[in-house]
């Protein structure tokens, strides 16, 4: 198999084979008859011969072997085996016929095949010899994909979010589409799917097939494992504990760790049910993680030790003994709580059934359930808020304050491949369902904050953000492919519809909030200093749900020229259908906000966006130089239509209080809600519809015109064969945006003033009262598009197929791409104020992307060696070097009174400079001495920093898989028996010094702190740390990420 090949399909479940015919003259053959025939399974494809001896068998399993053989009256048999087809890939396979008196051999490839792939964009195929191979602990996709040349960090490709990306499997939609959290996957602390149910994987960059589609970052697909004529299967276990890490981070010896430990249990199975004609795969595993939970304990007569807070046992206990007897409540225990857990189990099933020869069925179903325990959360309540955290050194809570995650993935595929005649068809149906839901040891009460002394001392009841919080997802995929050879042309047509519903419930404070001024104030039912509640208008549990359809239509046509030249151009459309309408809100649209161009914007809040025809024309080409597949030079350019993160969308219904309101009264007022036990006693005294807006009022909509995501995306790229079966592979890829998505502040003025003197006099507020254009709302985002944004990436590959025992592979990658916006957070208002910037965040320069990794060497090597008849070695090793990420230099605080503590640093162009922005001059000298060891700043003295253009310190990576087989024949069957180690940093096992990773000594870029003017010139002070000014910019993360990792396995295999 290639193990890194350059054009796939990423959303396609089929491979597909191509060629011509000829005679020894060089005549093309019409009319002889291709049979290819899967050897596993038994399965048969045929085809004939047309114009120019050419022949297309489209909708192919991947994988292999297959055994070709072309026969014609009166010519000999010409045979070809040992093909292995990629997924999705179009493998070019020529005969030549001679008089039967004169009949071929046959002919048996080896694994140089490198260059007979008609391909045209950037892709990385990931074959079951990697997944079996490579080192992993986690045992995720993620760990694979980062093979391909063109990733970054963070499971992102290209420059682009991960959130960008599209993963399917068997089709079916595995994305974590609602983009609440930073995992491209589903399934919560568990893999969505087992790495033993997965065949292959492939990662697309710029596929110009326009069947591909729902991504402008990648395309990941991956197809699970069927079974075969043999009974096949394997029964495995992993291990490992809180000693399989290291604890040396250089000279840092890190503190021995409480227990933990991780087990997975696994087996798969699959085989025949009728031969060569029904087919079945199983797999199961569940898994268990164990860590250390809360080890607080309260202070008692003879309690010491740094685990000892200051919340004492007998404040606890009458408490705990007081909600009890008053109000039959039980807050759990507040010490002892045991270990906390994270455990899942998976399981998956699948059929394939050999109709006929011109019909074939796949069913697949995919089922996870996971469930982890969770901390309650630290310090939110209403304002102002704790110092100190819910359970620390100055506070506890009881364990029925704390909360639970449950994650469910279910997932169908059905596809039916068939042919009619000339014509072959392809009807994929998938249903895909992913919940997680929030779990509580606790009956619904109140949630209770007692502080003591100014500070958090006590906390009990139903977490304040876990009652009816969920997120549910479900999305329907049909999608018909029907194709047409004639000629020189190959036409496919086809017709997708995707149904998407996103439901989201969300009620902080949804068993209502207290907090009180010590325990003898909660004690004695004294006034509250603070109470809140979310609640649904008229005593409903308001879901803020979407409800989502697109449809795609598409026509191509492949145009092999020549035996030299195949061009594929087609043209793709996607229509985005809003097929429910939210809540309108009155309230909100009296009002009056302003667009980026100062001009009155207005919120409809209960309509969506106009529903658009999005374009996706692309063209690619594939050239034989040479006409002997040793120099193939290929590329393209077209659009491509994406999606985003829900989570944008289901903002405005959330934020429109159209469903749902929330109250928070701190202070005096709070004495007119006294404590009550039930979650719902002051609800009917609220308002139970939206005439009015809550002060302060949240705000977020979606811009009437906005449309998905689309970038115009070019590659050109060549595969050249070089002696000892290598192959060179060269790539650039150009990335510019059509529609790329930002938010902005609808309510947010331009600002009234400046600094007037000294090098920075960037525009400011004069107080926070001329921020808000309306004074009542704190936020009123809108999400919108821009065309703003490029990217160019450049990747060198050299790769070695499997053979004789051994794979590899090194690359190198260059990426340069700049955004608008990262869009840095899970929410509008979040990706928002997260962002850095010198003018504010409604006036923002292109700036490097967070994902962008400018440099990235990778090399894989994996040799498997045999002896002594019954024993097997295979030694793998995954080496990774690149910057460990980005971060932007900025103030710690506001300097421009816009209300946001994101300003992009000013650096002084030399020491006098400095010393006019730093009065003191001990911090000046401090200041500028840092500025000079540091290579960011240095740099770019006399500008303003970029927002994450100064870099992290490269890392360089080893991982390592080592993998001892037993083996033995009995009863016909090679019997396995495996014992596997996994191992992470390898590099820091072999000295301590190597591989460990750095953090920035100052938090967040934040070097020095605003404290005001003098003469209309900025002030600052320069940060401390640890009570010194900083010298260095990073230093060693002394925890186990920087330390080596270790798993055990061990696996029977028949």
């Amino acid at each position: 198999m290639l193990l890194c090949s350059i054009q796939l399909m990423a959303q396609v479940t089929t491979s597909s084979m191509s060629g011509s015919v000829k005679l020894s003259t060089d005549e093309p053959l019409v009319g002889a008859t291709v049979t290819a025939t899967h050897l596993p399974t038994g399965t048969v494809y045929r085809t004939v011969t047309r114009t120019g001896g050419r022949f297309d068998i489209v909708n192919m399993d991947p994988g292999g072997p297959y055994s070709v053989v072309v026969s014609f009256i009166g010519f000999g048999q010409s045979t070809q085996s040992n093909i292995t087809l990629a997924l999705g890939e179009e493998q070019r396979t020529d005969f030549m016929m001679t008089t039967e008196t004169g009949e071929l051999s046959e002919v048996v490839l080896s694994a140089t095949r490198n260059n007979r792939v008609l391909k045209s964009g950037a892709v990385t195929n990931i074959t079951t010899t990697q997944l079996n191979n490579l080192p992993t602990i986690s045992r995720s996709i993620n760990d694979f994909t980062r093979l391909t040349p063109q990733a970054g960090n963070t499971s992102s490709f290209n420059g682009r979010d991960s959130r960008f990306n599209n993963i399917t499997i068997d089709g079916a939609n595995f994305n974590n589409s609602f983009g609440l959290s930073s995992n491209n996957l589903p399934g919560g602390d568990a893999q969505p799917i087992s790495l033993d149910a997965i065949e292959e994987i492939s990662v697309n960059i710029s596929p110009f097939d326009v069947r591909q589609g729902n991504f402008t970052g990648a395309g990941i697909s991956a197809i699970t494992r069927s079974g075969t004529n043999t009974f096949t299967g394997s029964v495995y276990t992993y291990y490992r504990n809180q000693d399989f890490n290291g604890r040396d981070v250089g000279n840092f010896k890190l503190a021995e760790t409480e227990k933990t430990a991780n087990k997975l249990y696994g087996a798969r199975v699959g085989g025949p049910i009728i031969k060569n004609k029904l087919f079945f795969f199983l797999n199961g595993e569940y898994e268990t993680r164990t860590y250390p939970g809360l080890n607080w304990v309260a202070t008692r007569s003879g309690a010491s030790g740094a685990n000892v807070s200051r919340t004492t046992a007998a404040d606890l206990d009458a408490v705990s003994d007081y909600v009890r007897n008053q109000f039959g409540y039980e807050t759990g225990a507040y010490e002892n709580l045991g270990n906390f857990s994270s455990d899942n189990i998976k399981a998956l099933g699948r059929i394939d059934w050999n109709i006929s020869d011109d019909h074939r069925l796949s069913v697949r179903y995919n089922y996870v359930k996971s469930t982890s325990d969770q901390t309650t959360n630290n310090t939110s309540a209403p304002n102002p808020r704790a110092s100190s955290n819910r359970w620390s050194r100055n506070a506890m809570a009881y364990s029925n304050a704390n909360y639970g995650f449950e994650d469910l993935v279910s997932s169908w595929t059905v596809d039916l491949k068939s042919k009619f005649g000339k014509f072959n068809n392809q009807l994929l149906g998938t249903y895909t369902n992913i919940e997680t839901n929030r779990t509580s040891g606790s009956s619904p009460f109140p949630f209770v904050d007692i502080w003591e002394d100014g500070d958090q001392y006590i906390s009990l009841g139903y977490e304040l953000f876990s009652y009816q919080n969920a997120v549910k997802n479900k999305v329907y995929t049909i999608t018909d492919n029907l194709s047409y050879n004639v000629g020189k042309h190959s036409l496919t047509a086809g017709l997708a519809f995707d149904y998407l519903y996103f439901g989201n419930s969300f009620l902080r404070y949804g068993t209502s909030y207290y907090r009180f001024n010590s325990v003898n104030d909660f004690l004695t039912n004294q006034a509250p200093t603070a109470y809140a509640l979310t609640y649904g208008y008229n005593n409903t549990d308001p879901i803020a749900d979407l409800e989502f359809g697109q449809l795609a239509g598409y026509l191509q046509d492949e145009i092999k020229v020549n035996d030299k030249l195949k061009i594929m151009a087609g043209i793709r459309f996607d229509k985005p259908i809003y097929l429910k309408d939210p809540e309108a809100n009155a309230a909100i649209a009296e009002k009056t906000f302003q667009d980026l161009e100062g001009q009155p914007y207005k919120f409809e809040v209960g309509t969506w966006p106009k529903s658009k025809l999005l374009w996706s024309p692309r063209i690619g080409f594939n050239y034989d130089v040479e006409g002997n597949r040793n120099l193939i030079v290929r590329g393209g350019t077209g659009i491509f239509t994406g999606r985003l993160p829900f989570v944008y969308y289901t903002n405005q219904p959330t934020n429109s209080y159209g469903l749902q309101a929330t109250v928070e009264v701190v202070g005096s007022g709070a004495a007119a809600y006294p404590f009550n036990p039930d979650p719902n006693a002051y609800r009917e005294t609220f308002p139970q519809s939206s005439s009015t807006l809550p002060s302060n009022a949240s705000l977020a909509i979606v811009d009437k015109d906005f449309v998905f995501p689309q970038v115009w995306r070019t590659s050109l790229g060549f595969d050249k064969r070089l002696p000892w079966d290598l192959l060179l592979t060269m790539e650039a890829i150009y990335t510019k945006d059509v529609n790329a998505i930002f938010q902005y502040n609808a309510n947010l003025k331009e600002p009234n003033s400046a600094f007037t003197a000294g090098p920075d006099q960037r525009p400011r507020f004069n107080a926070s009262a001329d921020r808000p254009v309306e004074s009542n709302i704190r936020e009123a985002m809108v999400l919108t598009n821009t065309d703003r944004g490029n990217g160019f990436s450049y990747a060198a590959v050299i790769s070695r197929n499997f053979r004789n025992g051994f794979f590899g592979q090194i690359s190198y990658s260059y990426n340069h791409t700049m955004d608008l916006s990262s869009n840095p957070g899970s929410q509008a208002a979040s990706a928002w104020s997260n962002l850095n910037s010198v003018r504010g965040n409604n006036d923002l320069d292109l700036s490097i992307s967070q994902f962008s990794v400018p440099h990235r060497l990778t090399a894989v090597a994996s040799y498997r060696f045999e002896y002594a008849k019954s024993l097997a070695t295979t030694i793998s090793l995954f080496y990774e070097g690149n910057s460990q990420g980005r971060f932007s230099y900025r103030y710690s605080n506001d300097m421009n009174n816009d209300g946001l503590s994101n300003d992009l640093l000013y650096i002084p162009k030399d020491r006098a400079e400095a010393g006019m922005l730093i009065p003191n001059a001990a911090e000046a000298d401090a200041f500028w001495a840092y500025v000079q060891q540091d290579k960011y700043l240095d740099r770019n003295k006399g500008n303003y920093a970029e927002a994450y253009g100064a870099l992290l310190p490269w890392l360089h990576n080893i991982d390592l898989k080592l993998l001892q087989d037993f083996s033995v024949r009995a009863g016909g069957k090679k019997h396995t028996l495996q014992f596997s180690v996994d191992m992470l940093n390898f590099t820091n096992f072999i000295n301590k010094e190597w591989g460990v990773r750095d953090r920035q000594v100052i938090n967040n870029g934040g070097i020095l702190r605003y404290s005001g003017l003098a003469s209309g010139m900025p002030q600052f002070t320069l940060n401390q740390v640890s009570g010194a000014f900083p010298t260095r910019t990073f230093e060693p993360l002394t925890t186990t990420t920087s330390t080596w990792g270790l798993q055990l396995g061990l696996r029977y295999i028949f």
